[in-house]
């Protein structure tokens, strides 16, 4: 399986061999896919060092003089380390860069709080004017940054570390859209994002075999807020569980519910995720699922508890 991040830099380095002004501007040299793009394109290639508060400044002048920007790293760093800059500079102006993080999540799962993001989409969502989106696979993942470098703008692109198998063959719905409908069974929707899509579809693997029929939702898009595609999907769903790697504060359990609120589509709602003085852990990506109540199992359990 390909990585999303791989799919990504190799499309934007076959965009930037033919435009001299798209500049890669890395915090980060552990990727194979950064090795070809410093090697053939170093006059478009910036390495900026453990320094992500610089990189954002740079960026910043580099957008204003007319470059379209492409901002790498490690996600908790490309989030919480510089959003000052990010808030200050970036936003503030509205400039057409884009950052793309990798490892969101519990992605970086043996190295702890310190990789772990379990507060990126709360504070990036706001943030003024930015657009939000977590592939659910490599051709999504490619599509996007086709997209990005078509249409620029104020974008965070959360991208899983590790490889996820394929959930579209077409991405060009979801990316219209923001929303993919990859179960539509009715009864209660499981909406996740990213890595989570897996354990979801896992879930409803379970559940159909005992002729429980569900729903499986990917929110690609939190912001802008894909209200109306939410609601389109999840008509003839009456009941909606949330799974996510983030606290359950201001994620997308909480985007969901807003978007139900502002289209007076309310229903009940299950919220899964990090809880609020959660017990810090390493370990392999699957034991923290199971840890944290955020595996199939547990989705499945969440499902048949709101049946009654």
């Amino acid at each position: 399986m390909r990585l999303m991040r791989d799919a990504t830099i190799d499309t934007l380095c076959a965009a930037a061999r033919k435009d001299r002004d798209i500049l890669f501007i890395s915090a980060d040299f552990g990727a194979a896919a950064l090795d070809a793009l410093r090697r053939d394109l170093p006059e478009q290639f910036l390495h900026v060092g453990i320094c992500e508060q610089n990189m954002v400044d740079l960026a910043s002048g580099l957008a204003l003089a007319g470059k379209q920007v492409f901002l790498y790293a490690m996600a908790p760093f490309i989030t919480a380390r510089c959003y000052e800059q990010t808030k200050c500079a970036l936003a503030a102006m509205n400039l057409p860069a884009t950052l793309i993080a990798v490892g969101v999540g519990l992605g970086y799962d043996h190295a702890t709080l310190t990789h772990f993001t379990p507060e990126d989409m709360a504070i990036m969502r706001a943030l003024n004017g930015i657009e939000i989106w977590t592939p659910a696979d490599d051709l999504v993942a490619e599509a996007l940054a086709h997209l990005c470098v078509t249409q620029p703008a104020f974008r965070y692109i959360r991208l899983e570390r590790s490889p996820l198998p394929r959930v579209y063959s077409d991405p060009t719905a979801v990316l219209a859209s923001g929303v993919g409908v990859l179960r539509n069974g009715g009864g209660t929707a499981i909406v996740a994002c990213g890595a989570l899509l897996e354990n979801a579809l896992m879930a409803a693997d379970m559940l159909a075999a005992e002729g429980i029929s569900t729903t499986v939702i990917d929110l690609a898009r939190i912001k802008p807020q894909p209200t109306a595609a939410l609601v389109e999907a999840l008509a003839g769903c009456s009941r909606i569980v949330t799974v996510e790697e983030h606290m359950r504060e201001a994620g997308l359990g909480s985007a969901v519910l807003e978007m139900l609120a502002d289209a007076e589509a309310m229903r009940p709602l299950r919220r899964l995720g990090l809880t609020d003085g959660f017990e810090v852990k390493n370990g392999h990506r699957a034991d923290l699922h199971r840890a944290y109540g955020l595996d199939a199992t547990a989705i499945a359990a969440a499902v048949r508890e709101g049946r009654g």
